[in-house]
């Protein structure tokens, strides 16, 4: 954040954000121990500053029957932005694409995706390539031991 350090209070607003964000300004005002005012204050700087990006709500991926997650991993012989602006466009384009993220080491992309099923997964398997690769590779989650949005706020300075 620069040029502002987060209070306490500021830790504790997003702690209760990040847990809820349904909540109104004036429970969060109530349990942090500030004003409605001075609560809204806070979360709109925060807005401002970009230390909150956005709120959204989480759906159960069972309950929208998108109950397969697959990670996939991506290797390319082409390393240019051509085929790098080709395969964002690929990716963008498949709305069970979750997650893109570009790596080091062996692997050159991780993906999250989320299907019905097999076929499903085929199917954006068929859309996926599109993108010219040179190796994909897919793994299939059997259990999820633990899921969270939450980021620790305890390293913010």
């Amino acid at each position: 954040m620069a040029g502002h350090k987060l209070t306490s209070c500021d830790r504790q607003i997003l702690d209760l954000l990040q847990r809820n964000a349904t909540l109104s300004v004036g429970d969060i005002a109530e349990r942090v121990g500030i004003s409605k005012s001075a609560c809204w204050r806070r979360i709109h700087r925060l807005e401002e500053e970009g230390v909150i990006r956005e709120r959204v709500t989480l759906l159960n991926q069972d309950k929208v029957n998108l109950p397969l997650t697959v990670y996939i991993v991506i290797r390319t012989n082409r390393h240019n932005d051509q085929w790098a602006a080709q395969f964002n466009e690929v990716v963008q384009g498949i709305a069970e694409i979750l997650e893109v993220h570009r790596m080091s080491g062996d692997v050159d992309y991780l993906i999250k995706a989320v299907v019905t099923d097999m076929p499903g997964y085929d199917r954006l398997y068929k859309e996926l390539i599109k993108a010219d690769l040179f190796d994909v590779s897919s793994s299939f989650v059997m259990e999820t031991m633990k899921q969270t949005t939450r980021l620790p706020l305890n390293y913010i300075a």
